[in-house]
């Protein structure tokens, strides 16, 4: 019996076999996954994860796939992807309580709704709200872990946690949640996140959400296929050279391009997938600039992408790189 077949019949979710992952990435980009499944309990999860266990199959979790760079071969086993059947969220005063599915410009829309201020710095980014979580991402040097009071966790051994924020590990656009180590007990999955924000004006909040839309729109190519920014903007680097998009321009490697990727001509810390573009071409030009800044500066960037192999373990792309 083939993997999507004994998933069918064990109640987890939705399956999908041999699903492409590139219609599951922003970059559109990715071979196909033997099986995806999409669960819409936190039940379903469990018997997942007990299944993979018990199986030995690779596993990986996706959300929204923003900040993902998928082989082209795809992948060998089973890919939970937490998205808008998992995506319930609730509000109270100004605490909100949200599962890891939900899209973060539906939650911070929401918010301006609801007059909660202090996430509008995640006005555009197009990820679930457990990618950002995991990530600690944002933008205009702000980060979604100074919201969080707590984030709800499972491992993939089956354990369930919940982290207040000072156990999450947050650091710039890291937590504990990323890269996660071999060891089942220590792998944890995000499936929910409680937030805090301050009380404002719907209006004052709505306005501030789309200068910061309007921002992002003048600054980033929307035309094309891409993941957001490539790579990190490390305080230390940043203060010997600036952020990653002007070092890269400096070094003068916009538009510089392999096969279907291109460092985007709008902003030189986005690569733009041109119609085509593989996995191959992504890391190619990745390593190219890495190699290009460090001959310059004598400085490697770190990626913000994460590459996903065969088997579904997540490196940096950086550690991916030819």
């Amino acid at each position: 019996m083939i993997l999507a077949e004994k998933l069918q019949k064990l109640r987890v979710g939705v399956v999908s076999p041999m699903e492409p992952l590139k219609d599951h990435c922003s970059w559109k980009i990715g071979g196909p996954a033997d099986a995806l499944v999409q669960p819409r309990t936190e039940e379903e999860i469990l018997r997942l994860l007990e299944f993979v266990r018990g199986e030995n199959v690779p596993f990986l979790v996706l959300g929204k796939g923003t900040n993902l760079l998928f082989p082209d071969g795809g992948i060998r086993g089973v890919v939970m992807k937490l998205g808008r059947l998992f995506s319930e969220f609730s509000i109270s005063g100004t605490e909100v309580r949200a599962r890891g599915g939900i899209w973060v410009p539906k939650l911070v829309k929401n918010l301006a709704d609801a007059g909660l201020s202090g996430f509008e710095h995640a006005a555009g980014i197009p990820g679930s709200l457990g990618g950002l979580v995991t990530m600690n991402g944002g933008s205009l040097r702000h980060s979604a872990g100074e919201n969080i009071r707590s984030v709800d966790a499972v491992s993939l051994a089956g354990e369930r946690r919940t982290f207040v924020n000072e156990e999450c590990g947050f650091s710039y656009r890291r937590s504990l949640f990323q890269d996660p180590p071999d060891v089942p007990e220590k792998r944890w999955i995000v499936l929910g996140a409680v937030l805090d924000f301050r009380r404002s004006e719907p209006g004052a909040v709505r306005r501030e959400q789309i200068r910061v839309l309007g921002e992002r729109r003048g600054k980033f190519p929307l035309d094309l296929p891409n993941c957001g920014s490539v790579f990190t903007n490390d305080p230390a680097v940043f203060e010997l050279a600036g952020p990653p998009g002007k070092i890269i321009e400096d070094t003068g490697l916009k538009g510089e391009t392999v096969g279907g990727a291109r460092v985007s001509s709008l902003h030189a810390n986005f690569i733009v997938n041109l119609g085509g573009a593989s996995s191959r071409d992504v890391l190619g030009l990745i390593g190219l600039v890495r190699r290009r800044v460090h001959d310059r500066i004598g400085v490697w960037l770190d990626c913000e992408v994460r590459y996903a192999d065969e088997t579904g373990k997540l490196v940096p792309a950086s550690e991916a790189c030819p």
